[in-house]
């Protein structure tokens, strides 16, 4: 009997592969099954993946689409993949990211070990103030527009690991099982969710994109996180120049710039007196624009800086919101706690980075959605807006550590 198998990876691998998935958790893909479903089996179901991956005869299954709500009104797809699938693909990702990320400009910072959206904030707002131009870039639907042909070109350029080029040739080609449930084939495109679709993204972009400002554009320092790009201009004439290249370049590598997306903004403050009618931008949740700053001696002056966005703002209410409204008829405000607190700090530890004094109005809003929780919850609150939210003002001053924007001195104020 043959045993040998086509491939070498290891059982250890694909070990560590679930481990890394499971940490992450997520979503059911089009199969509906859970971790806690992969786990139930957990042996055979690891010794499945191994085995196929191994033999060359792993296919995946197709993902399932979901829309996801912008703060605009519109959404966003994601493409979900069931959880052997994403074992699978971190089996892949494992193996090709260190050899790509090493090559990977300094300025890359989207989803790459080591590398932060606060660490690509604080250079682009150093940058903001040594350049009074940016190039605020957009890419027309980025991730389901990119090419196959070229994706797997610069693959191959880092690898000639034939399981790696063969499963991700068929990732990049297995369907999607759309809103409607309907399957639909794709020949472009990595879908948005996938767990090894974000390496491929910077991948592609580090030569369309990375690579091509190193050695036309190399005094233009730019701060990217996947397809969100800013590019900074001593300037607006230069500026002007370099979005005109970058369409062109963009194009030749199949992809298409979002003209009415794409702005030139002028980094307004004290230094600089001219005028521009765009003079505000918005970077990974931060709006970045004119603002009062108080110097180490005291002194205002008027800086160009970032804080959070509104859209981030209305995001995080309506977060709140929906869980509450989730656990409204079973929950205490104990278990309210548990459920909205870890969304809370992970929200103040990131916008609270810069301009701190910005979060805070957000904050005091949770306590509306609180007090709606306690008039639906409690029928002698339910006549009254101003009883319920005295009652929620009164647990926060005995209980100011339940929920955190409480412990920072944002529950109700009451007399």
């Amino acid at each position: 009997m043959q045993t040998t198998k086509s491939y070498t990876i290891s059982k250890q691998t694909v070990l560590e592969a679930y481990k890394r998935v499971r940490a992450k958790r997520g979503c059911a893909g089009v199969d509906e099954e859970m971790i806690s479903d992969f786990e139930s089996n957990l042996k055979d179901n690891l010794y499945k993946i191994w085995n196929r991956m191994s033999s060359g005869s792993y296919f995946p299954p197709a993902v399932k689409v979901v829309e996801i709500p912008k703060s605009n009104g519109k959404t966003r797809s994601l493409g979900i993949p069931t959880v052997s699938d994403r074992i699978a693909q971190m089996v892949a990702k494992m193996y090709l990211e260190p050899k790509v990320d090493r090559v990977f400009h300094e300025d890359s910072y989207g989803y790459r070990p080591n590398k932060s959206a606060i660490e690509a904030l604080g250079v682009t707002r150093k940058r903001c103030w040594e350049y009074d131009w940016v190039l605020d870039a957009d890419i027309k639907g980025f991730f389901d527009n990119i090419d196959h042909e070229l994706m797997m070109r610069a693959v191959r350029k880092h690898t000639s690991c034939k399981w790696v080029l063969l499963y991700i040739e068929r990732w990049l080609k297995s369907p999607a099982i759309n809103v409607e449930g309907t399957q639909v084939k794709r020949d472009k495109g990595t879908p948005q969710g996938g767990v090894i679709s974000p390496l491929l993204a910077n991948l592609f972009l580090h030569y369309a994109f990375d690579e091509w400002m190193k050695r036309n554009y190399p005094n233009n320092p730019f701060e990217r996180y996947a397809d969100d790009i800013v590019v900074h201009c001593s300037t607006e004439s230069g500026s002007e120049s370099l979005k005109k290249a970058v369409e062109p370049r963009l194009k030749h590598c199949r992809l298409e710039l979002n003209l009415e997306k794409t702005k030139i903004i002028y980094c307004k403050d004290d230094r600089r007196r001219g005028e521009y009618p765009l003079r505000k931008f918005d970077f990974l949740g931060y709006t970045f624009r004119s603002r009062r700053v108080k110097s180490g001696k005291g002194e205002y002056f008027v800086g160009f800086n970032p804080a959070v966005s509104n859209d981030a703002k209305k995001l995080l209410r309506k977060k709140v919101k929906h869980l509450v409204i989730q656990y409204r008829n079973k929950a205490k405000l104990e278990d309210l706690s548990e459920i909205i607190n870890p969304v809370l700090r992970g929200w103040v530890n990131y916008f609270g980075k810069y301009r701190r004094t910005e979060i805070l109005f957000t904050l005091y809003g949770v306590n509306e959605t609180l007090v709606w929780w306690a008039r639906k919850k409690y029928k002698r609150l339910k006549a009254s807006h101003g009883r319920a939210y005295r009652w929620v003002g009164r647990i926060a001053k005995q209980e100011p550590s339940l929920f955190v924007h409480w412990s920072m001195g944002c529950g109700p104020v009451i007399e």
